[in-house]
């Protein structure tokens, strides 16, 4: 697919800038490049409010000094369990709206929030890190959460922040998760191709703020510390987070991970289908 003019102006825009100024310090260009990789490329457009979010109880709370917003919707028939969704990279918590209503029919008070830099929450920057700590403080607020189900980004952020808390019991669902952050970074770098001496310095610039190697933002990693029922669903044609990283999980054969493979749906367009939605909502019907 042909990349429109306007996106490929922005990039040109971009690799000039970050080249002229790695001419003068490698390590500027990184702190450049970084915010570069932290923030959503489409902004935050005015998205209209789907139907369902007119019946949804709005909610708020503080992460990091940034004002989070979000809603809760309760069950019809409620069991008490909690769902929280979580979004991702340059997409926001309107576009679960078809989980909704579902997931309230089977007994879940739904959660979900806009994450920093995104839809309605204030910041104009995300990284799973941030993303990780939001999820921390939305637990804390207003959960135990019973299950989470979480899309690309917002699946490693998911992940790092449910290593930390007891999940057993707890269902987690992973949707074309953001599997290794070194991944990220070579498409990242892929499409801007600027000078290689800026990528070695954005890695140890990422490795200095997180105080953790590369290898520590791993979704493989991370749920090797997580005892929850996880079912992971993913595209082999996701070009954003390729299908190849998904591989050496399925190979690790844990006995907590079920697998749901498509094809043709690719990174975005996954939860959108409806034989993926009766995947994702048998798995949270089923009773452990």
């Amino acid at each position: 697919m042909s990349m429109k003019l306007a996106q490929r102006l922005v990039i040109g825009y971009y690799k000039t800038k970050l080249n002229a100024i790695a001419m003068v310090s490698p390590a500027k260009a990184a702190e450049a490049a970084f915010r570069l990789f932290c923030t959503p490329y489409s902004g935050k457009p005015r998205r209209k409010r789907p139907p369902v979010f007119h019946h949804g109880e709005k909610l708020q709370f503080t992460t990091d000094a940034i004002r989070i917003n979000g809603y809760r919707f309760t069950a019809e028939n409620g069991h008490g369990k909690k769902l929280l969704i979580v979004h991702g990279f340059d997409s926001c918590m309107y576009k679960f709206d078809r989980y909704i209503s579902p997931a309230r029919r089977e007994g879940w008070d739904v959660y979900t929030f806009d994450a920093p830099g995104h839809g309605t929450s204030e910041g104009k920057y995300l990284n799973a890190v941030s993303y990780s700590e939001m999820i921390l403080e939305a637990e804390k607020t207003f959960g135990p959460f019973d299950a989470i189900m979480a899309h690309s980004i917002g699946g490693l952020a998911a992940s790092l922040a449910w290593e930390k808390i007891p999940t057993s019991g707890r269902k987690m669902i992973l949707i074309a998760p953001a599997t290794e952050t070194n991944s990220a970074i070579h498409n990242f770098f892929s499409l801007i191709k600027v000078n290689p001496a800026i990528r070695t310095e954005l890695e140890k610039l990422i490795i200095e703020l997180a105080q953790q190697p590369l290898s520590y933002f791993s979704v493989r990693r991370a749920v090797k510390n997580i005892p929850a029922s996880i079912l992971w669903l993913h595209d082999e044609d996701d070009r954003i987070c390729p299908y190849a990283d998904v591989l050496p999980i399925q190979a690790d054969a844990r006995p907590n991970i079920q697998f749901y493979t498509t094809k043709g749906l690719g990174h975005s367009r996954i939860y959108k289908e409806n034989k993926v939605k009766k995947a994702i909502l048998a798995f949270l019907a089923d009773q452990p």
